[in-house]
């Protein structure tokens, strides 16, 4: 019988560190394309690290590769975050509305 094991995170110190990098630089340049004001150095990190999974889903479902390496990690990460930001702000715009 064979078992399955699955590994929820195997996380370095360097590799928590790139997360981070990635997420404010992605995070950043989201907030500064889809305009607005960013949500602060902590808002743009957690936006460009969501927004990571949300890119690496799509290009995932749509087959398309970003190349390797952290410019390939980087793009992935900014498309996602800017998904989520334009989501954001349009139910956060909805809200205010009424």
């Amino acid at each position: 019988m064979a078992v399955a094991t699955l590994v929820l995170a195997d996380i370095s110190g360097e590799s928590l560190l790139w997360w981070i990098v990635v997420g404010l630089v992605a995070g950043f340049l989201a907030s500064v394309v889809v305009r607005g004001g960013g949500f602060g150095i902590i808002g743009d990190i957690l936006a460009g690290i969501v927004g990571s999974f949300i890119g690496g889903w799509l290009f995932g479902v749509l087959g398309i590769s970003a190349g390797g390496g952290i410019v390939g990690s980087i793009i992935v990460a900014f498309i996602g975050a800017c998904i989520l930001i334009a989501i954001l702000r349009l139910f956060s715009r909805s809200r205010t509305t009424v």
